[in-house]
């Protein structure tokens, strides 16, 4: 069963946050302080034009207020309270960006296959770390560093073709944005399992990826169907 202090439902929609300096700031020395995480600042919102337009200028950015705001940015990733405070100090509004490659991946699928998925390793009472839900529909699921070396192998073992299905992993000189960081008028990055005291082990990519490739190779399919018929 999923729990409903920890996960999202499928249909339940979270309350959007303010993206306050000080709300935002909190969340980054946290996952800090308490996950051991390196994190750095992004983009931010500002108004114009009736609505919110990303800092970086573009007014067709993909991911406005939600993407690195340098080139060399991972240079600028820091696990240091103090110099997290003091850049968003600087920048109260930027987005809460993750590193991965570093004390974790990722592996990203859409929100459709996900859930089931993530409904499924409920059910088999697999080890679970922290998910993310973006509203582009997208659901990241951390695990140990070293899931792009292994996922297509591992999608292969299971019987699907790695380019034929929604699952990719992030990892080295890659990053994830953070709850709650926003997506333009998208609305906000949420926990869909939150950080907690039992999930601070991640588990490694082999616990997650039957239950993931079965659901994102079954939707996949499903997608075919639809355009066959």
């Amino acid at each position: 069963m999923l729990h409903v202090e920890e996960t999202i439902g499928v249909t339940e929609t979270a309350p959007i946050p303010q993206q306050r300096g000080e709300l935002l700031l909190d969340h980054a020395v946290r996952y800090v302080e308490e996950r051991h995480w390196d994190v750095f600042a992004g983009t931010w919102l500002e108004p114009g034009d009736g609505r919110e337009l990303c800092s970086c200028g573009a007014a067709d950015c993909p991911a406005p207020g939600a993407h690195p705001a340098v080139k060399d940015w991972r240079s600028l990733a820091s696990g240091s309270a103090v110099g997290v405070r003091r850049i968003w100090g600087k920048h109260p509004g930027a987005s809460i960006l993750l590193p991965t490659g570093r004390t974790f991946d990722v592996l990203d699928v859409p929100d459709s296959a996900g859930f089931l998925a993530l409904a499924r390793l409920e059910r088999m009472q697999r080890t679970l770390g922290p998910v993310t839900l973006t509203p582009d529909h997208r659901m990241m699921f951390f695990v140990l560093p070293g899931a792009g070396a292994k996922v297509p192998d591992l999608v292969r073992k299971l019987g699907w073709l790695p380019h034929a299905i929604d699952l990719t992993a992030r990892g080295e000189g890659e990053y994830v944005a953070a709850p709650p960081t926003r997506y333009g008028g998208k609305g906000p990055v949420q926990w869909a399992r939150k950080p907690t005291p039992a999930n601070r082990w991640l588990p490694d990519t082999e616990e997650l990826i039957d239950a993931l490739a079965y659901a994102c190779g079954s939707e996949a399919a499903a997608a075919r169907g639809r355009r066959n018929a």
